[in-house]
């Protein structure tokens, strides 16, 4: 039986010599059948990475709009906050101003739940037991008056129950005041945020004063207010200093009027020295300007 053959004639010019192959029958068909598989096998491919980055590019959607919702939730979470904040504060301003008036009585003395905490905690060192006896002593100490001034219908500044040296009505340094009391933008993120104190911007190191006679309730790290100090007063009256660089109070401390407490500085989240200064009634912050009259 004679084999076939598929004859290809190359003629590589009108100079040239003429060249003659002869292939198999079978290995044309054999040829022929690999390429067909090959370009369906780069075709299958072609498919599955097309499919592959429409998957892709659906997840990077997916991702962006979940990145977009967080967002958006955080925003909203803080516009909630800072309506709180407001309502708080606007309901502290509404008691004061009916106590001003007579229209209401001021609220008992009370004890901090830090100091409460701190007094009943169980003393694992020697220290902790000093500091939480000492502050627990000061606060009854100080909540021990007389039944006459116990109670009163007048607001924090008019009433004779808080002395001079009680009201935190010294600045606690000197500087410029860059940022108030209320609703501001926020320097790393950009949005509006309620700011709960005032900004007092002065050189690093500048000695931080006590504006008013009272007992350290917090000193040390406190998130974003890095190094801070909470001071009781008295009538749930508190002052909050931070960013501090040094501080030289301890808990249960009883501090006086003008006695240095720590030095600014730039801890926690801040863009530059300065002194974050807050003023709160009942826990609620109030704006600090209103005290600080000297």
């Amino acid at each position: 039986m004679d084999k076939k053959f598929y004859t290809f004639l190359i003629f590589p010019g009108a100079h040239g010599k003429l060249h003659k192959i002869r292939l198999p029958f079978y290995f044309v068909h054999m040829v022929l059948a690999f390429s067909v598989v090959g370009i369906m096998t780069i075709a299958a491919l072609a498919n599955s990475y097309a499919r592959m980055l429409l998957k892709v590019s659906n997840y990077n959607s997916l991702r962006t709009e979940r990145e977009a919702l967080k967002t958006q939730n955080r925003s909203l979470e803080n516009v909630v906050t800072t309506e709180n904040a407001k309502l708080d504060s606007l309901q502290s301003l509404a008691s004061e101003v009916a106590l001003t008036y007579g229209f209401g009585q001021a609220r008992q003395p009370r004890f901090p739940e830090a100091a409460l905490s701190l007094a009943t905690q169980s003393n694992s060192t020697l220290e902790s037991s000093y500091r939480a006896s000492l502050y627990a002593f000061n606060l009854i100490k100080n909540s021990s008056l007389p039944p006459s001034r116990q109670t009163t219908t007048l607001g924090f500044f008019s009433s004779p129950d808080l002395g001079r040296s009680t009201v935190p009505s010294l600045w606690p340094v000197r500087g410029r005041v860059t940022e108030g009391f209320g609703q501001r933008q926020d320097p790393f993120s950009g949005e509006g945020v309620f700011h709960s104190g005032v900004d007092i911007s002065t050189s690093f190191g500048t000695r931080v004063e006590c504006p008013g006679d009272g007992i350290v309730m917090s000193a040390g790290w406190d998130s974003g207010y890095g190094n801070a100090i909470i001071l009781d007063h008295g009538y749930g009256l508190t002052t909050r200093y931070g960013h501090l660089s040094k501080i030289f109070v301890v808990v249960g401390q009883e501090v006086k009027r003008g006695e240095v407490i720590g030095a600014v500085g730039m801890t926690g989240r801040t863009t530059g020295p300065h002194l974050h200064y807050e003023v709160m009634v009942n826990d609620t912050p109030v704006n600090p300007m209103k005290y600080l009259h000297e």
